[in-house]
């Protein structure tokens, strides 16, 4: 009951809908899905790439062909985690310490991947799957842990049994096809539905009703059967002429984003109106925009001039088998190469698999296209992935922005200098090295962004700069925060790309709202809701006098998406910081403590959270709750400096 009234509060003073389940639902004429089986009566030759490719391992029930770990009665320990392998009968069975740091037999629920490693989901409670941290390597056979230092008790919002290891929440999206993520806030249970696990036929060509229905019909019309559906009955089609909507397809899954609502889109829907795109960000990107994180592709190939000619992820991967079309650098030349490619006709046409372009001994690692134009990171271990960015090296600006190259990647016996050295003397005049580059800009506003404003300011405004790199030029600004920044960010509202009017929206929060709400109402009605989304949390905290009818409309529409996108992600502990955040600018002390509360109920380890509970106890004179609240946070963050300082201080203060 209290948990209820505790969100019951917090949602109404911030004027969402907290009663009744909030589950997400395809519009009424959106076709049914009917299973890749269905497919593959007729598209037999497909089956035998798909059923062998990574969508078609993505999820599966645990079985002999799917189970690819040794269930023997093996053992591992490391990285702060034991376990035990073993079957019972067909069941296969981990045994290991559950939530509550208890060991307990787990029945593997299902399976993840295929190579070059193999997860298994455990059910800890009924409809809540996570992700074990115990990975089989399907190379080396053998167990590891995917994250041997992290070594995360089980009050660690980062154990496996935590949130940011929930299947159902952080992955379950994009190894299904027709999923429902369907949370409960109240109850914080999951009662989860897919059309199908694995990634099917019809996450990528929508669901196959009408489809299905034309085939068995063997319709000639080129009419649609239904409005808003192709010739041919899908929700999604695709064209030579459209790549963008090839890529967005493929960005669904392969980017790293935030989801605005709770169910898989349907194939065909805009990637800006069912996400918002994380930008390159410290932590995520190197200053250059190249990989460091796990961001899944999409960020790095938006910055990339083979974006922006044209090029699409079917260019290079087969969809069925999702492998490489071809092996070695014949991927690249079948456009990079004296023949060109029709398609580009502005590419530059030379012989580029040979030492007098690469400088490497023919057929070795050096001379691979790739080992210089898509650095390669490892992640979850085992996995290799590599930049989709297609950038030049540039070991001339490493030492500057500290990001990596390409050069030095592989000879690690050398440094950037001697790199660069090296490319100059070979490339003495190259206009693929201009003197200036965003990434100096990047590295210097790592540190000091009211120094770079300027620069910032010219990266922003430069169309001919990739579109995620101009803005995250404006989101560096964010820091600034200040009515000079609003205002020369204000014509940028207006600009044709959505990350950039979304980046241009946030810094508009420095301006005086009777100068930026007249600015912002016009994205209340953009053509993307994550642009609408953004701009009806700006306006949240506005003090907004009577609108004209058409505004006020828009305004009471954004602001359900709005709500919507929050209440599809109540089980993230980050949703709860920013209402938390909404309620404080509300001015309502209990709305943000109750906020505050439940992102540290989901993750304790979250110390912004905590910092402000005691901020809030402090402002409403509270001593006492103070203390408490401190103390609670400095068990869960035993190593935190701050808060162990704010700790000192109460226990002062209360002695005083």
């Amino acid at each position: 009951m209290r948990r209820l009234k505790i969100l019951a509060l917090a949602f109404t003073v911030l004027a969402m809908v907290s009663a009744g389940r909030t589950f997400a639902q395809s519009p009424p004429d959106t076709p049914e899905y009917v299973g890749t089986s269905r497919c593959l009566v007729c598209h037999a030759n497909y089956a035998k790439d798909w059923r062998s490719s990574h969508h078609g391992w993505a999820w599966n029930k645990p079985d002999a062909r799917h189970v690819l770990g040794d269930f023997s009665g093996t053992s591992f320990d490391g990285g702060g985690l034991s376990a035990k392998f073993s079957k019972n009968g067909s069941q296969f069975i981990i045994e290991t310490l559950d939530q509550n740091g208890k060991p307990k037999k787990f029945t593997v629920h299902s399976t993840a991947g295929v190579a070059p490693l193999q997860q298994y989901l455990l059910e800890v409670e009924k409809g809540r799957l996570q992700s074990f941290d115990i990975a089989w390597d399907t190379v080396r056979k053998r167990w590891y842990h995917l994250y041997p230092g992290q070594k995360a008790s089980a009050s660690d919002g980062m154990h496996w049994t935590g949130p940011y290891k929930n299947w159902n929440a952080r992955c379950a999206e994009c190894h299904a096809t027709g999923y429902k993520k369907n949370y409960d806030p109240r109850e914080r249970t999951y009662t989860s539905t897919q059309a199908e696990i694995s990634v099917g036929c019809e996450a990528c060509h929508g669901p196959g009703e009408a489809h299905l229905a034309w085939a068995q019909s063997r319709a000639s019309s080129k009419s649609s059967p239904r409005e808003g559906l192709t010739d041919k009955g899908f929700t999604i089609g695709f064209s030579a002429s459209s790549p963008e909507t090839e890529i967005q397809l493929c960005a669904t899954c392969h980017a790293r984003r935030e989801p605005l609502s709770d169910s898989s889109p349907v194939p065909g829907t805009s990637f800006h109106d069912s996400y918002q795109l994380a930008l390159l960000r410290p932590g995520l990107y190197h200053a250059d925009g190249s990989i460091l994180e796990e961001v899944y592709v999409y960020g790095s190939f938006l910055q990339s001039r083979m974006y922006a000619k044209g090029v699409r992820c079917s260019d290079c991967h087969d969809p069925h088998s999702a492998g490489l079309k071809t092996d070695g650098n014949a991927i690249c030349t079948q456009c990079h190469s004296k023949a060109g490619n029709d398609r580009f006709p502005t590419l530059r046409k030379a012989d580029y698999d040979t030492p007098t372009h690469h400088f490497h001994k023919a057929d070795s690692a050096g001379a691979q296209c790739r080992s210089c134009h898509m650095i390669e990171r490892v992640y979850m271990g085992v996995d290799p992935r590599r930049d989709h960015s297609f950038r030049i090296p540039r070991p001339d600006l490493s030492a500057e922005t500290g990001a990596p190259n390409a050069c030095t990647d592989c000879h690690q016996d050398r440094d950037a200098s001697w790199a660069a050295a090296q490319i100059s003397s070979r490339h003495p005049v190259s206009t693929r090295r201009p003197s200036r580059d965003f990434s100096t800009d990047f590295a210097k506003a790592r540190t000091d962004p009211a120094a770079q404003s300027d620069a910032l300011f010219e990266i922003a405004e430069d169309t001919d700069v990739a579109d995620i790199v101009r803005a995250t030029a404006l989101d560096y600004l964010r820091a600034l925060s200040t009515a000079e920044v609003a205002n020369r960010a204000a014509p940028l509202l207006g600009d044709t790309s959505p990350l950039v009017r979304t980046a241009a929206l946030k810094l508009q929060r420095g301006g005086r709202p009777t100068d930026y709400v007249p600015r912002v109402l016009p994205l209340l009605e953009d053509r993307y809701r994550s642009v609408r989304v953004a701009a009806a949390l700006l306006l949240s905290s506005a003090p907004i006098a009577r609108l004209p009818q058409r505004s006020a409309e828009a305004h009471r529409k954004a602001n359900a998406e709005w709500r919507a996108s929050l209440l599809a992600r109540t089980d993230f502990p980050e949703t709860h910081l920013v209402l938390g955040g909404v309620a404080l600018t509300m001015r309502n002390l209990a709305a943000a403590q109750h906020a505050f509360r439940e992102a540290v109920r989901q993750d304790p380890q979250l110390v912004d959270a905590w910092r402000m509970l005691v901020r809030i106890a402090l402002a409403r004179r509270d001593i006492m709750e103070a203390a408490r609240t401190v103390d609670q946070a400095v068990a869960a963050n035993p190593e935190n400096e701050m808060l162990k300082a704010m700790a000192r201080e109460i226990s002062q203060a209360g002695r005083r």
